[in-house]
């Protein structure tokens, strides 16, 4: 049995709050480096060089990359060989949030109650989403949100005979109506199967996949290939104002589900995607 103290904890969430806020993570970056390569349209390929040199007077400035610092949503992998010492994982998690929040000086987006809509001062409580694991290790990984692309996210509840080509109907679909709303181009997280909370959590999950990775099943993978294809066609492109890089990639995670149902998560991400893990 390892023992970790949960001070590891908050000190690793207030280092990566602030470093995913500042910073773009190396596979978006290089998604950036693909999308203006291929990139046709004079107009989107001028908005793509605006991204990118906002991105870098961040990067030097210490200057947030979007004003819209996101709620944060930690996922926390526990190898069942842990055991935790020094106080409450939650309140670790949320304390690590507070310090990178406040000591960043990042904006505070989230309010304590949804209908009363009080700031809680320092972004927190986050999301916190817990799996157990084999070995000695927890591995921690950030994901803070904006809420101008969460805000075009939606779960589907298709019927079985609806099958491959409604799933792939449905994401190009909730592209389409996000249009320049989720800022452009986009990365995409689809959950297929599962319930309708399950599939929500995968399509989270699959946004911290890296960028340009498909998944290892086949038959998924051509999904995944056929969506962009379409979201692309769309011409959507860079900040909505047209072009090829509507969607910079589509990663889809699936769960087994019941043989009445065929839930779909689709959540859909701004260009930054900031996400950022590390194991201790």
């Amino acid at each position: 049995m390892r023992e970790i103290n949960v001070e590891k904890l908050t000190e690793e969430i207030s280092r990566m709050c602030i470093a995913i806020n500042h910073e773009l993570s190396p596979d978006m970056k290089a998604a950036y480096d693909r999308a203006e390569k291929n990139e046709t349209n004079p107009l989107g390929k001028r908005i793509l060089g605006q991204l990118r040199e906002n991105m870098q007077i961040a990067s030097s400035r210490m200057i947030p990359i979007c004003q819209d610092t996101g709620m944060a949503v930690v996922f926390l992998e526990v190898g069942q060989e842990v055991h935790f010492t020094g106080g409450s994982v939650e309140d670790a998690v949320n304390e690590g949030v507070r310090r990178g929040y406040v000591d960043g000086y990042l904006r505070k987006s989230v309010v304590s109650d949804p209908l009363l809509r009080v700031n809680s001062g320092d972004n927190t409580p986050a999301v916190v989403h817990y799996s157990i694991v084999p070995g000695d290790k927890v591995k921690i990984t950030l994901a803070p949100k904006g809420f101008g692309s969460e805000n075009m996210s939606r779960v589907c509840m298709l019927k079985p005979a609806d099958g491959e080509q409604g799933v792939i109907d449905a994401v190009v679909a909730a592209v389409r109506d996000a249009g320049p709303n989720a800022c452009p181009p986009m990365v995409v997280g689809v959950g297929v199967g599962g319930t309708f909370e399950k599939c929500a959590i995968l399509a989270k999950k699959a946004l911290t996949r890296t960028v340009g990775e498909h998944s290892p099943l086949p038959h998924i993978r051509k999904m995944e290939e056929e969506i962009l294809e379409k979201a692309n066609s769309l011409g959507l492109g860079p900040g909505g104002l047209g072009g090829d890089n509507t969607v910079f990639a589509v990663n889809i995670e699936t769960y087994a589900t019941h043989i009445a149902g065929l839930p779909v998560g689709i959540n859909i991400c701004c260009h930054v995607n900031r996400h950022i893990s590390t194991e201790i």
